[in-house]
């Protein structure tokens, strides 16, 4: 009978050893599935954290004495505790998701329920509803005069026998210091108590618990929960036993409570250090560098775009490098981008992937000046509002160069071998957006076929244009700018038609180009206009009379004006609105007449020309002999905006001036007079 009972005793404890393994295995499973499943991100879990645990071996069920003992631990805190041995014996960072009871504090450190850290080397402490309990382990005592620890070990040695050791030791008077979470004094020989190696009866003890609780899931298998209760009833006696033989170290949370506002959310005490994730370092090349969301790689000799992962970076300029290709996976690293430079590089059209740019989703601006490209790179996003091809070789543009880019504003094509040889009439069309346009040093004979409507301001400069049709803006009803210098227009080859009904067309510049006259037919809206560098001898009379509201600059510097060029009513409906009328560089002998009626002029050129004189009455009107009409001449002279007159390089002798000839002026240093060419 005593036989049959002792195998059957044997029997049992096989059982409960077999269980608890399966146990600990399942419960290891379900506690990675509820990690994961619970989204503990780096984000999270940075905030949250706790210490990083020292490597640890972990006690097999029942059979096996820990290294470091481990007390007052139920089955699922032991879960959490296996999961600190990753695969291959590599140590993982602990962490578990806070709650509102049961945390503990340490050095005014909030340490959550189940949280684990090491306060002291070989020392590991448990925060377990509240209450922090701390295991060491028991060192063999020495007869010696000084021990040290050497580096990375637990327990002391003589001084003697440590000589051979690493020269790095930590002597025991400096644990204290080096430690940052560090119990009383008295508390750490409360540790001591508690030993690495377990009584027979307190393996009995919890031997019988685990096997009380087999008996309970053996027969209560369909009630779960209450098996759980119980199971954790005992374990909580359990401990109640131990603490009534042997004292456990216990921590006061004086320092700071933990408060929670109203809602649940958890608020960290404003004297804990809230850890910050580490931010990645950009593998940049040499020359490269960072600042917030830019990344700039000027002059940095590069011959391909750097392989860059990072979602946050939004600007990219690779200006002045050696880049010749952009492959299909260049940006793939930076979906966010808004602005890429990659000007004066080597990149050609056939060195652009197809699908380069089309993942950039959030592009607004594209610069490629100063490269080898012949047409329009395909598939640009059309998230666009700017694109930059300055100073390449583009040589055409068909009706799909420019398709999708509905929402594009600006388009900078300088410098290219476009004319309207090779230019869509359709090329235009599809940019519903474009009020920018920049097409100057190309080879156009003519304006472009096809502008958008909603052009407001076109640049032509440096081409062969040699006339200005009826029809080149008939659709294009919000032009504002127009600049056509450097190219080879005369006033015959303007149609009539060809801008006079523009209603907001305000300025025109003409400069050299091949002007006889200033050109009649202006636009009505016009306000400057620019006639700079031409062949002009005359401005024709009322050639402004038909403009509302009036001109206002009106630049004629570097022409062949003579005296008779100038008729009295050449700025006949300009009187009331001119404001800086320049006529510098030309070869007029005496001030044009009519300048004294320009009430708002403010500047006026006229140096550089053959002037000998300048009656009172041509610029400042005035009459000496009459004093009562002179005193009303005052009041009227006092009402000129007059401020600056430059009338240096003429024949003027400045002595013989009258004293009223720029009476109208407020500041006689505004007058510049000298040099003075004699001869």
């Amino acid at each position: 009978m005593q036989a049959t009972s002792l195998v059957y005793y044997f029997l049992l404890v096989s059982l409960c050893i077999d269980f608890s393994r399966n146990e600990t295995s399942a419960l290891l499973r379900r506690q990675r599935r509820r990690m994961r499943y619970r989204g503990l991100r780096r984000s999270s879990s940075a905030g949250h954290r706790s210490p990083r645990q020292p490597r640890m071996k972990l006690p097999a069920p029942v059979a096996v004495v820990p290294s470091i003992p481990l007390i007052n631990i139920d089955d699922s805190v032991m879960g959490v505790f296996d999961s600190l041995i990753g695969l291959g014996g590599h140590e993982s960072s602990y962490s578990v998701l806070p709650g509102k009871k049961g945390q503990c504090t340490a050095n005014g450190m909030i340490m959550y329920d189940k949280a684990v850290w090491s306060p002291k080397p070989c020392i590991t402490c448990l925060c377990s509803k509240g209450e922090v309990i701390c295991d060491t382990t028991m060192c063999h005592p020495l007869k010696c005069p000084q021990t040290i620890i050497p580096a990375g070990e637990c327990c002391p040695v003589c001084s003697d026998t440590a000589s051979s050791l690493d020269s790095s030791i930590i002597s025991l008077d400096d644990v204290t210091e080096l430690s940052g979470d560090s119990p009383e004094p008295n508390d750490v020989d409360n540790t001591n108590i508690l030993s690495s190696a377990r009584t027979q009866t307190e393996k009995e003890e919890l031997l019988r618990t685990e096997v009380v609780e087999f008996k309970e899931k053996e027969g209560h298998k369909k009630d779960e929960k209450k098996r759980k209760r119980k199971g954790k009833k005992n374990r909580r006696k359990y401990k109640a036993y131990h603490r009534e033989k042997k004292p456990i170290t216990r921590k006061e949370a004086a320092e700071e409570e933990i408060r929670y506002e109203d809602d649940g959310t958890f608020r960290m005490p404003s004297h804990f250090p809230i850890p910050v994730p580490p931010i990645e370092a950009h593998p940049l090349p040499s020359g490269c560098s960072t600042s917030d969301t830019t990344i700039s790689c000027i002059n940095a000799k590069l011959t391909q775009i750097p392989p860059i992962s990072d979602r946050d970076i939004t600007s990219l300029d690779l200006t002045g490098n050696s880049i010749t290709t952009i492959s299909d996976e260049a940006f793939n690293g930076m979906p966010n981008l808004e602005w890429i430079d990659l000007s004066k590089n080597n990149i050609t059209s056939p060195g652009i992937g197809p699908q380069a740019f089309k993942i950039l989703k959030k592009l607004k601006r594209l610069y490629l000046d100063g490269n080898m490209l012949v047409h329009i790179p395909s598939e640009l996003p059309s998230s666009l509002e700017e694109i930059k091809i300055n100073d390449n070789h583009l040589h055409a543009i068909d009706e799909d160069g420019l398709q999708d880019l509905k929402n594009l504003v600006t388009l900078e094509l300088e410098g290219n071998k476009l004319s309207e040889a090779n230019v869509s009439p359709l090329a235009f069309y599809p940019l519903k957006s474009l009020s920018y346009l920049r097409l100057g040093r190309n080879k156009f004979r003519i304006i472009p076929q096809g502008l958008p409507a909603t052009l407001e301001e076109l640049y032509l400069e440096n081409n062969q244009i040699e006339e200005v049709s009826e029809i080149c803006f008939n659709h294009t009803r919000n032009i504002n700018v127009i600049v056509l210098k450097h190219n080879k227009l005369e006033e015959h080859r303007i149609a009539p038609l060809a801008w006079i009904n523009q209603e907001n067309l305000e300025s025109i510049d003409l400069s050299y180009n091949k002007l006889y006259h200033v050109p009649s037919y202006l636009p009505k809206s016009l306000l400057h206009l620019i006639l700079i560098g031409n062949q002009i001898e005359r401005i024709p009379g009322y050639v402004f009379g038909h403009m509302k509201p009036g001109l206002e600059y009106l630049y004629l510097s570097f022409n062949k004006l003579t005296d008779d060029g100038i008729d009295p009513v050449s700025f006949f409906g300009a009187y009331h609105s001119l404001r800086e009328l320049f006529l510098d560089h030309n070869e007029l002998k005496s001030v044009p007449f009519g300048i004294d009626e320009m009430r708002k002029l403010r500047f006026l050129r006229l140096n550089n020309n053959k002037i000998r004189t300048v009656p009172p009455e041509r610029i400042c009107r005035t009459r000496v002999n009459d004093d009562d009409v002179h005193e009303s001449s005052e009041e009227e002279n006092e009402e000129s905006r007059l401020e600056h007159v430059h009338l240096e390089n003429n024949y003027i002798n400045t002595r013989q001036l009258s004293p009223h000839a720029f009476s109208c002026i407020r500041s006689y240093c505004s007058v510049v007079l000298k040099p003075q060419i004699i001869k």
